[in-house]
This record gives structure tokens, C-alpha cells and sequence, in this order.
């Protein structure tokens, strides 16, 4: 399986897709995020599916 959201990307969740997430890791196909606007706060796990690309 390939990781289709490369480190520092900027994604959203599908389930909040106002809350804009900047991926940090990707291990085992899971996304390790962080909200962008408060990194300070716990990582986020999402799998691919539940995430979607940033808008243009």
C-alpha cells in the first residue's frame, strides 16, 4: 500500500472537515495528524479513507 499524503501535508477529516490537519507521520497505513492551528495539542490517527485531500 502507498502513502498517497506525503509528511506536512495539509488534509482534512472527512467526519470534521473544517479542522484543518497537517500530517506528520505515516506508519503501517495509518496517518499520525496535527490540528494546524494548535500543534501543541495530541496527535490524531486517522487511516487513508477518512481523509481527504486539501481544498483548492
Amino acid at each position: 500500500m502507498q502513502n498517497i499524503f506525503p509528511e506536512g501535508s495539509v488534509v482534512y477529516a472527512k467526519e470534521n472537515p473544517e479542522r484543518k490537519l497537517i500530517i506528520r507521520r505515516y506508519v503501517d497505513r495509518i496517518y499520525y495528524c496535527v490540528d494546524q492551528n494548535d500543534t501543541s495539542k495530541k496527535e490524531l490517527v486517522y487511516f487513508e479513507r477518512e481523509l481527504v485531500p486539501k481544498l483548492k
